[in-house]
């Protein structure tokens, strides 16, 4: 008579004791590897730095950019105000600069004021052709 032994059976699992290991490794390495991109910023040429100029107030258009999203334009030494638009800023600079060649304009900017609200500024001026931009931060 012949004997048969019953085969074990083997366990059909996946051993997941190294899992972590393997998963925290693989973080690691992908972490270490990976190449961020750097932010470039505005592709704006600065003039070198010369002495100081000093410019009269009549030929100054003041662009203030405020926390809250309000534009307000001034004119020179004008005590006149008025609120507009980001897109409006264009046509403003077109009615000044008819009037005065000499026009620079001055953007005042709030620390805390939407990025895009001064982007949307320059680019009015840039499509107006506005040549000569002051920057500027807006002090409280």
């Amino acid at each position: 008579m012949a004997v048969m032994h019953r085969r074990k059976r083997t366990d059909s699992e996946i051993p997941t004791a190294s899992m972590a290991d393997i998963a925290f490794l693989l973080l690691i390495f992908f972490l270490t590897t990976t190449v961020f991109d750097e932010e470039k910023g505005l592709p704006i040429v600065l003039p070198e730095a010369r002495e100081t100029v000093e410019v009269s107030q009549k030929n100054i258009l003041h662009l203030i950019i405020e926390s809250n999203g309000v534009v307000r334009v001034k004119a020179g030494e004008s005590p006149q105000e008025q609120q507009v638009s980001a897109n409006a800023v264009g046509s403003i600079w077109r009615i000044n600069a008819a009037q005065n060649p000499n026009l620079i304009a001055a953007v005042n900017t709030a620390p805390n004021a939407p990025y895009r609200l001064m982007i949307d500024v320059l680019d009015a001026l840039q499509t107006a052709g506005a040549q000569k931009i002051s920057l500027q931060i807006l002090e409280e």
